[in-house]
């Protein structure tokens, strides 16, 4: 379990196959930047750019995990080298200083516009179709990893449409200063949203509703 507040900005160094073939997964290694390593141990979970990872073995300037084919398939940004969020697991007595985020990706959004308004920056992100039912006007999302606080949201013919306020902290302290339209990025849903829907809709099937 993870709470969206991004720990250090990362770079993931190379991406490594693990074997030959299209199914085959990959292993990173990333340099954790800040992201204090000293209690980090094998198996530990660090969220990287949304993503719960297992971390399979220390660096001396980080770590490398093994992503598998299915995972790749459902994200975006861990096939590559480049920057990412970090976040490692939250423990029992930590401050839960953004949402609770399980790392578990729900489905990859397209960033439609990040441009700067007065001293804070706009970003619009188009998801899913499935996924609109989820979001909502002061609601919670994880994008890439931060948690962040809906501000508006619309339905286009093409997915859903949600727009995000990101003030000048968040945007320095994380690797959402990269992003441009067009950029993909992992997008999950509100835990709580998730339980609400299933509760609303456990047993229409059988009712005939």
């Amino acid at each position: 379990m993870f709470t969206g507040i991004i720990e250090a900005v990362g770079r993931i160094r190379s991406v490594t196959p693990q074997s030959e073939g299209g199914d085959a997964g990959v292993r990173l290694d990333v340099d954790a930047g800040a992201l204090p390593m000293d209690n980090v141990r094998i198996g530990d979970s660090i969220a990287i750019n949304g993503a719960c990872m297992t971390v399979v073995e220390k660096t001396a300037q980080g770590f490398k995990v093994d992503v598998s084919r299915e995972s790749l398939n459902r994200t975006s940004g861990l096939d590559r080298p480049g920057e990412v969020n970090l976040e490692k697991a939250l423990a029992l007595g930590d401050s839960l200083g953004g949402h609770l985020v399980s790392g578990h990706v729900d489905g990859i959004g397209t960033v439609v516009r990040f441009a700067p308004v007065a001293e804070s920056h706009e970003l619009v992100v188009e998801a899913p179709h499935e996924l609109g039912k989820f979001l909502a006007y002061k609601g919670s999302v994880a994008v890439n990893g931060v948690s962040l606080t809906v501000n508006s949201v619309e339905d286009v013919p093409t997915g859903c449409r949600f727009s995000i306020n990101l003030i000048p902290h968040t945007v320095e302290v994380t690797a959402l200063k990269h992003l441009a339209a067009g950029t993909k990025v992992n997008l999950e849903i509100d835990l709580i949203a998730r339980y609400v829907e299933r509760m609303m809709t456990a047993g229409l099937m059988f009712s005939g509703k």
